[in-house]
């Protein structure tokens, strides 16, 4: 059983003792810290909430909906829904936050209260530290009986959404409808089976073939958009002889596709096409985290703009989108954030512009992986021991390397030439990843298995 507390949200698998997992109790506590703080923020008392389609998500929805009405808070409840559905629907109804009830792309056992501020974004680490030290606490203030608040039910969210795609100006309608794609969806048994479909046909793509589509919350495989969750998909893009597949994670925020061949674009590669595709069209800036590909700098330079990395971490992504006044950004794993639309990962508007950049482009999808250049990412991950002290490894591994360039805003990452590697802890498991980019998938996968020898062999001197 785990509970995960961090400043981006609550996580933690459900059932068990509380403290220890998210059981009924600490939904309660969290919810009510959140309360608390939207309290100190002001005297709007809407509140946006939403859910994935993870079996424990009503119940989730429940209690949390319970608490905020207890606390005297108006309850605006989208019900099944998409993260950037929710981060959407905070701004347009003016609410003063709201919370999205998913685990993102962890397996079925797992549930979190994603937390959002007035922008419908992530929570800065001021408040969300605020709410973790407000629930340490312990305290907590409800409404008396006349001033208890309210919960209303709204499903009409996606709908809104979609017709915000549709208005953007780099998502072309007409284009994708001439070329009659033929797409397979894998929702995962969640939200996306009942967002990603009605898109594509607002979209004008009349051939939509579902798997795993069934809102169950029982998914039928890892529910992470990775190479090893996707061979079904992968299969059925070719028996079908469709010219894509589209996976989504379980709040769709997460997109990549499958190219007609049954081979995968790359997650990596899904935020570098629709980067190359708005460049093309707006120049400017763009933005990622520092475990990304170097291929969306290299298409953001091709363009005549300046690429930022930033520490991992959607809020840290937005927060240096902002700074640098970004026209494109997002992360390597299949998340892509357009500021006109709001400034959050959202796979919906992410397929409306790959889907058009792909009509335009008069290619296949495979024909379109090959104009980007090839990297290779290896992605790897260390289990850390509680008396194992990661700050001194890194002192260590900073040394070692000196002579390299390093760049020390989100734990390390090392250059070498056109590679680098990333270490840094995990906000969500206690663990060290090791992110290792190379032109071919040996050398990547050489730097990384260098690293980890040293970080073992660290840890082994560093246990005290």
């Amino acid at each position: 059983m785990a509970l995960i507390k961090s400043i981006s949200g609550i996580r933690g698998t459900i059932g068990g003792m509380p403290g220890s997992a998210l059981t009924p109790i600490d939904v309660v506590k969290f919810t009510t810290s959140y309360g608390a703080w939207i309290a100190e923020q002001g005297n709007n008392k809407k509140i946006i909430i939403g859910r994935d389609g993870r079996i424990s998500g009503q119940m989730v929805r429940d209690l949390v909906a319970a608490t905020l009405q207890g606390m005297g808070f108006n309850v605006l409840d989208l019900g099944l829904s998409t993260t950037p559905t929710v981060e959407m629907a905070v701004k347009m109804e003016d609410a003063a936050g709201g919370i999205i009830l998913t685990a993102s792309h962890n397996p079925k056992e797992w549930n979190a209260l994603k937390l959002l501020n007035k922008d419908g974004e992530f929570l800065s680490a001021e408040a969300g530290q605020w709410i973790l030290d407000h629930a340490a606490k312990g305290e907590a203030d409800y409404a008396e009986v006349n001033k208890i608040g309210t919960v209303t039910s709204d499903d009409s969210y996606i709908q809104k959404h979609i017709d915000e795609i549709l208005k953007h100006p780099l998502v072309d309608v007409e284009a994708i409808k001439k070329k009659n794609f033929k797409i397979v969806v894998d929702p995962v048994n969640s939200t996306g089976a009942i967002s990603v479909p009605v898109l594509l046909k607002a979209l004008g793509v009349k051939d939509v073939k579902v798997i795993n589509e069934e809102v169950t919350g029982k998914f039928a495989h890892n529910p992470e958009p990775l190479p090893e969750n996707l061979s079904e998909l992968c299969h059925t893009v070719e028996k079908q002889n469709a010219h894509l597949g589209i996976a989504v994670d379980p709040d769709v925020d997460r997109l990549c596709f499958v190219c007609e061949d049954g081979s995968l674009f790359g997650e990596e590669y899904t935020l570098v096409a629709i980067a190359d595709y708005v460049l093309t069209h707006k120049k400017g800036n763009t933005v990622s985290n520092l475990s990304s590909t170097r291929a969306l700098r290299d298409v953001t330079e091709k363009h005549g703009g300046q690429y930022f990395p930033s520490a991992v971490g959607e809020v840290n992504v937005v927060k240096k989108m902002k700074e640098v006044e970004a026209v494109i950004g997002g992360e390597g794993n299949g998340g892509v954030i357009v500021p006109e639309l709001h400034y959050g990962r959202d796979a919906l508007i992410g397929i409306g512009l790959f889907l058009t950049h792909l009509a335009k482009s008069g290619k296949s999808a495979k024909l379109l992986r090959n104009t980007y250049p090839d990297y290779f990412i290896s992605k790897n991950k260390i289990e850390l021991n509680e008396n194992v002290d990661v700050k001194n490894i890194f002192k260590q591994i900073k040394e070692k390397y000196k002579k390299q360039p390093i760049n020390t805003e989100d734990g390390l990452r090392i250059e070498f030439d056109t590679d680098w590697v990333h270490l840094r802890t995990s906000n969500t498991e206690p663990i060290i990843r090791i992110y290792a980019e190379s032109g071919t998938e040996t050398t990547s996968a050489n730097i990384a298995k260098r690293i980890m020898a040293d970080i073992k062999e660290m840890m082994l001197e560093n246990v005290h």
